[in-house]
């Protein structure tokens, strides 16, 4: 079964906790402090697999957690760092994150994308002595790893897009030019996921025609097979319109071309703009009446049109040396932006729950969401950590700490953070 689009979600693993510890060893006494700092988790991580087709290993899992790390030891003895896991998806992947439907990669430019990154190490105990505080009995627990809900798309990368009815050809002609198979026969639905197929102009030149399976009337809500696969249109660089000239299944061929592209544009708007080359197909089975009126139609709308009989490659030559020239003037195939999620992002959809507890002068505030944040947050921009403290007020967690009785020049800690509190 073809798959092309899956949820997931993806946990990176926690930080190991630090370890609280006092040394011991014979003829020495109050040895001090020397817990370990716990290892940090394991990423997730994204990575491309060309002989991979589909979203398919998808179905069955929905929920990939990365190993956390260990948690420190005495002796100074940090915890081990969880492995990362590696996640294995086809080339033309695109990872969206649920809650704001942002692009976190584009697996067709990038090889491996780390897209949840497990949580720092906690402190050990060592960590907190000071000249005062001799014998921390406390140390950090480890930060949570980032936990995302991702939705996989797969957008076949092709240059040229295969459109029209089914039956009307598209499988017999792209078997013709290329070097893809597809099965073929006379009924409709014969190819039910998308197949692409390498055209050769040369020893150094090709270019990548994709069959675009199942678009009938209705196909951008859903009806047939067309709006699983109207996705794969949208990376296409020139799309190849394949007509029944003979409206042989007695549908009307203009009516057709006006069908498929109206379900284009319903689809995505932006779908009408792209470079359109009309193939009319089975020329032989027309009446010279069809044939001519629907040319001077297809050309009175302004797109160049080739007359084919794909089954015997007539005038497929010149159809694709046509696909070739425009090609070489248009751009890349298209490439998703990656966007940045922001800590706004991630506290407009937080559950703002929180713990603190205290050790001698140190608030401890725990909270998953907030360690989030904090990767996201560059403490060296002023801006970022400006915002990072209107998060700390507008959570409560400011309020909490007053509560709790912090004084000016008490520590906060907050993960792999600290600050002392100023009022």
């Amino acid at each position: 079964m073809f798959v092309d689009k899956a949820k997931i979600r993806i946990i990176a693993g926690n930080g190991g906790n630090g370890a609280v510890a006092f040394h011991r060893e014979k003829y020495i006494n109050a040895g001090g402090p020397d817990g370990g700092d716990g290892g940090r988790g394991g990423n997730i991580v994204f990575q491309v697999d060309d002989n991979l087709s589909t979203l398919s290993d998808f179905r069955y899992k929905r929920k990939y957690k990365a190993p956390s790390g260990e948690n420190g030891r005495g002796s100074h003895c940090n915890g081990k760092r969880g492995e990362d896991l590696i996640i294995k998806v086809p080339r033309g992947t695109v990872i969206r994150e649920v809650e704001t439907g942002f692009v976190m990669a584009d697996m067709s430019v990038e090889e491996t994308f780390i897209a949840a990154k497990g949580g720092k190490g906690g402190w050990g105990n060592s960590h907190f002595k000071t000249s005062t505080r001799q014998t921390p009995r406390f140390a950090k627990d480890g930060a949570p790893g980032e936990d995302w809900e991702v939705i996989l798309e797969l957008k076949m990368l092709a240059d040229v897009g295969l459109i029209g009815f089914p039956n009307v050809g598209k499988s017999t002609l792209i078997s013709i030019v290329s070097e893809a198979k597809p099965i073929i026969a006379d009924y409709h639905f014969t190819t039910l996921i998308p197949v692409p197929g390498v055209v050769r102009m040369g020893p150094e030149s090709s270019f990548v025609m994709a069959d675009i399976p199942g678009i009938i009337e209705g196909a951008s809500e859903g009806v047939g097979l067309g709006h699983e696969f109207l996705k794969h249109i949208e990376r296409c660089r020139l799309l190849v319109h394949v007509v029944d000239v003979a409206g042989s299944e007695g549908r009307d061929p203009i009516e057709d071309f006006e069908a498929i592209n109206y379900e284009l544009g319903k689809y995505n708007e932006e779908l009408l703009s792209y470079p359109q080359i009309v193939a009319g197909n089975k020329i032989d089975l027309a009446t010279d009446e069809q044939r001519e009126a629907f040319e001077k139609y297809i050309r009175g709308k302004g797109y160049d049109y080739y007359e084919i009989i794909a089954p015997i490659a007539e005038g497929t030559q010149e159809l694709i040396n046509e696909v070739a020239a425009q090609l070489q003037k248009l751009p890349p195939v298209k490439i998703y932006e990656k966007q940045e999620i922001t800590p706004k992002e991630i506290f407009k959809t937080a559950k703002q729950d929180y713990k603190i507890r205290v050790e001698g002068d140190v608030y401890i505030v725990e909270a998953e969401w907030l360690g989030k944040i904090l990767m996201k947050t560059d403490l060296n921009d002023y801006e970022s950590l400006q915002y990072f403290q209107n998060v700390l007020q507008s959570s409560g967690i400011i309020k909490s700490l007053i509560e709790k009785g912090i004084t000016e020049g008490d520590t906060v800690s907050i993960y792999d953070l600290e600050f002392d509190y100023v009022p």
